[in-house]
């Protein structure tokens, strides 16, 4: 399908029958991409794996090694893996003499 066109002679322009959207009533509708919202970990119930390192103070390894041993809780959202903040501070509060990892 060929677009039909014609010249307006008035102003030397090529104008096409497709509507123009450029009049003084044609506002384009621009919206705000959605704001996240920003929490403090604190106030969370989980945290992602980043979160709870840095939260206990060791490595995202160690964490992982804590998750794996079943000595941390994790749950599992969709591909991510969060942490009760409440097994965060469960764990914290004992003392763990032993090596997270040998």
């Amino acid at each position: 399908m060929s677009a039909q066109r014609f010249i307006d002679f008035d102003n030397d322009t090529l104008k096409s029958p497709k509507r123009e959207h450029s009049g003084p009533g044609f506002k384009p509708v621009r919206r705000k991409p959605p704001q996240r919202v920003t929490v403090t970990p604190e106030n969370k119930i989980l945290v992602s794996r980043e979160e709870a390192s840095q939260m206990l103070s060791i490595s995202q390894r160690a964490l992982d090694y804590l998750v794996a041993t079943k000595r941390l809780a994790a749950r599992r959202i969709g591909g991510r893996v969060l942490i009760p903040v409440s097994d965060l501070r469960q764990y914290a509060r004992f003392d763990h003499p032993e090596r997270i990892a040998g």
